[in-house]
């Protein structure tokens, strides 16, 4: 049919090109060349138009010519056909060729349209030279179907579930398949049917029980009597056809599952039991109950839940073993035998899902269960456990602190005793079981941690069953000890410059809060009035004399109280030492005290003054002894003795010449100024002559001290005798005392150096206006052995 179609169509081709080729034309369609300007001849081009080459499937008939092409061009020599493209010299290679010569193109082996549904060439008209003649032109091929090949289900088995029960039409699940053929033919026009059914058990449903969509492969329920109870699944046998049916066939399988629902309730099976229970033990199993369910085993709709309805005080309880399904029934709560021996239990059971709208009208199953009490020997119990018990920390021996802390549920008699008393405080009875206090208890005890001591009691009954529980006793705290103040004694700096000295005063106290700190403090005695007490925090105190007091030891009364109820104060005498302190605030010594202190600088002051006092009433008496001596050396004159020949004269132990001091800085040498008498009278100042009446020179320059200032005129008048010197001596001092022009340092104590320029004026008993050169000091060895020394340091000649 196919080939006789092409070959009409080819035919019509001809047929219109040969008409085509009679009638008359366009010059681009008649005349192969048009004339263009001055009798130029132009080709005009034109393409081929060939319509699509149909070619069977699978045909036996190879080589088959499938067309022939042909080039209108006048040409006088021979034309070249080629052909190009996939199924040619491109992969697919050699499924077509085409005559070179002719132009008939064929194929060369059997075509599969599953795998190449279209082939589109292209042609070529050549010279022998390569020229083309033509342009290309577009061949292409169409394979046309032929049904080779099966239809196949998607998967091999299909697996689907019902509940059971389901009504005719509901649906189940879907099949699918597939076909390779062209999905636009009848080849794969598929078609859907059930060929079989199995049910599992075997022959437990003979009825068809589901049907098929022939076009969408929907398998549906068709009758009623899905009772998964009766048939577990169902193992359907499938077919699909091509050619709406008519075709080619393949099977497949479908498993179909009833699924369950719960449409049986659970019952008990017996519906009476009975257990026995033992006192005193809980969470524990006293047996089982049993229940029967039709239902899927496993599900929720076979899994039975329990529940108890008479049991108020929840004694019991009941849980379900999942993999039996029975009730396991337990003790949560302890048993006495002595108040109930005997309990019976009403037991209900439902399913974890609940009941469906197709299971039997039935009343909830129930079951009773009989329990007995067994009795045994129970252990005594404390009333409560920890015991507690408060008592004041000074309790008194022999006060009873707890009585009645056990009992024994079989009424037997107990005996009591204390197992841990580590202060060994308390006392029990044996038979009563009365805590009492040995002695009093210690708050301060090891053994008393926040208050409370911790003893442990035991009681026993007569099977020998026991227990034990802690006492735990809470002290309370009692003001039972007064303050103490430390230190009793201690030293005070007595310096009003000194800003917050006195003694630190600390209390303590035996008792614990809130009978201890903070603590007061106060001055107790009329004694006492010139010091006072300055709290410092809760527990110090400073203690300081108000008033200025002399350095002594004075004894402070002062009383301190507690915050304790009832409040507890005591007395205590502090013995303060009030001294004068260094810049450490550490008591002086009493020279140091005493150069310290003003008071101590007017005593120094004061014995300084009356020595001054009696040495120079020393002095003056030294001198009207030493006046009295001079005149006898008056009288022994003319028989040559010269002053301080005698080693008795009183003189040599005032008038050491040559004894040298340190000068202005020499402090410790002897202060001229106390020889000053204020009642003499200065002499007419004279110039000093030497015995032989001749003047000395000038008198030596002095170099240690100022020379800006003008030298005093001093009244000396040389002395006619030796003896006179004293007299020489007191009027030199007299001079040089009524000086206003002395400066601070005393120049009249340097002995060593004098002459010119010397505030004090010269000491010496030569005066001269020569110079030092000039001067004589022979004279001096006429005064004795004394003066020699005197004589050789001036004039070592």
């Amino acid at each position: 049919m196919a080939r006789r179609m092409l070959v009409s169509c080819v035919l019509a081709v001809m047929i219109c090109q040969v008409w085509s080729a009679d009638q008359p034309r366009n010059i681009q369609e008649i005349h192969p060349w048009r004339t263009q300007g001055k009798g130029v001849v132009a080709r005009v081009k034109r393409d081929w138009i060939i319509p699509p080459i149909r070619v069977l499937e699978n045909s036996k008939h190879v080589p088959e010519n499938l067309v022939q092409i042909k080039s209108d061009k006048i040409f006088k020599g021979e034309v070249i056909y080629k052909l190009e493209g996939p199924g040619v010299d491109q992969a697919p290679k050699n499924f077509f060729e085409i005559d070179d010569k002719t132009g008939v193109i064929r194929s060369k082996r059997p075509l599969d349209r599953e795998k190449y549904n279209t082939f589109t060439l292209k042609a070529f008209a050549l010279s022998p030279s390569g020229e083309r003649l033509e342009n290309p032109t577009t061949i292409e091929i169409v394979v046309l179907d032929q049904n080779d090949n099966r239809p196949a289900f998607t998967q091999k088995q299909f697996t689907g579930a019902v509940s059971e029960f389901s009504v005719p039409g509901t649906s189940v699940m879907s099949v699918s398949a597939i076909d390779a053929d062209d999905p636009m033919t009848e080849n794969a026009f598929l078609s859907y049917s059930i060929i079989g059914q199995e049910s599992i058990p075997a022959n437990a449903v003979t009825k068809t029980m589901f049907g098929i969509n022939n076009v969408t492969g929907t398998i549906y329920t068709r009758d009623v009597g899905l009772d998964r109870e009766v048939v577990k699944s169902f193992r359907l046998l499938l077919q699909v056809a091509d050619m709406g049916g008519m075709g080619l066939t393949g099977e497949g399988v479908a498993i179909i599952h009833i699924a369950d629902i719960n449409n049986h309730a659970p019952q008990f099976n017996p519906s009476s039991y009975s257990m026995t229970a033992v006192e005193n033990r809980i969470n524990y199993e006293i047996g089982r109950v049993n229940v029967t369910d039709n239902d899927d085993r496993g599900t929720g709709n076979w899994e039975a839940t329990y529940f108890i309805s008479n049991d108020p005080y929840r004694k019991f309880a009941v849980t379900t073993d999942s993999i039996t399904n029975q009730g396991i029934l337990m003790v949560v709560k302890p048993l006495d035998y002595e108040t109930q021996n005997e309990y019976i239990l009403f037991l209900t059971v439902e399913n974890v899902n609940p009941l469906s709208d197709k299971a039997p009208n039935m009343p909830v199953s129930s079951a009773a269960v009989v329990i007995t009490v067994v009795n045994e020997n129970e252990a005594p119990h404390f009333r409560e456990d920890p015991i507690h018990i408060v008592v004041p920390e000074s309790v008194a021996p022999g006060t009873l602190l707890k009585s009645n802390i056990a009992f024994d549920p079989d009424n037997s008699d107990l005996r009591y005793e204390i197992s841990r008393d580590p202060e060994r405080w308390l006392d029990i009875n044996r038979h009563t079981g009365d805590i009492t206090a040995k002695r009093t208890f210690n708050m301060r005890s090891q053994h008393v941690q926040n208050n409370i001591y911790i003893a442990t009691v035991k009681v026993t009954d007569v099977g020998g069953v026991s227990t034990t529980a802690n006492v735990a006793i809470t002290l309370k705290e009692i003001n039972d000890f007064p303050p103490n103040l430390f230190p009793l004694s201690g030293t005070v700096c007595n310096d009003a410059r000194r800003v917050g000295t006195g003694l630190v005063l600390t209390a303590e106290d035996g008792d614990l809060p809130p009978h201890a700190a903070p603590f007061f403090f106060e001055i107790f005695d009329e004694d006492s009035l010139n010091w006072t007490v300055t709290q410092v925090n809760d527990t110090h105190a400073i203690l300081q004399p108000l008033v200025e007091l002399e350095d002594g030891e004075y004894p402070v009364t002062i009383l301190v109280s507690d915050s304790g109820n009832p409040i507890l104060s005591a007395y205590t005498k502090i013995n303060v030492t009030l001294c004068l302190c260094d810049s450490f605030g550490d008591c002086k010594s009493e020279v140091e005290a005493v150069f310290g202190s003003s008071m101590g600088i007017n005593l120094i002051a004061l014995i300084i003054i009356m020595a001054s006092i009696g040495f120079l009433v020393l002095l003056l008496f030294l001198a009207a002894v030493i006046h009295s001596c001079g005149r006898r050396h008056h009288i022994k004159k003319g028989s040559g003795l010269l002053v301080g020949e005698s080693e008795d004269d009183v003189r040599d132990n005032v008038l050491n010449y040559n004894e040298q001091g340190g000068g202005e800085e020499d402090e410790n040498a002897f202060n001229i100024d106390l020889l000053w008498n204020p009642f003499d009278v200065p002499l007419t100042p004279m110039p000093y002559y030497p015995v032989s009446g001749v003047p000395r020179g000038k008198q030596p320059v002095r170099r240690d001290a100022p020379h800006n200032l003008p030298s005093p005129t001093y009244p000396r008048r040389p002395p006619a005798d030796p003896t006179d010197i004293e007299e020489y001596i007191s009027d030199g001092l007299d001079a040089a005392d009524k000086d206003p022009n002395v400066p601070p340092y005393d120049t009249a104590l340097i002995y060593d150096y004098e002459g010119e320029g010397s505030l004090a004026g010269s000491l010496s008993s030569i005066a001269s206006g020569s110079s030092d050169e000039d001067q004589d000091y022979d004279y001096l060895n006429d005064w004795g052995p004394r003066f020699q020394k005197l004589a050789n340091m001036y004039d070592p000649r």
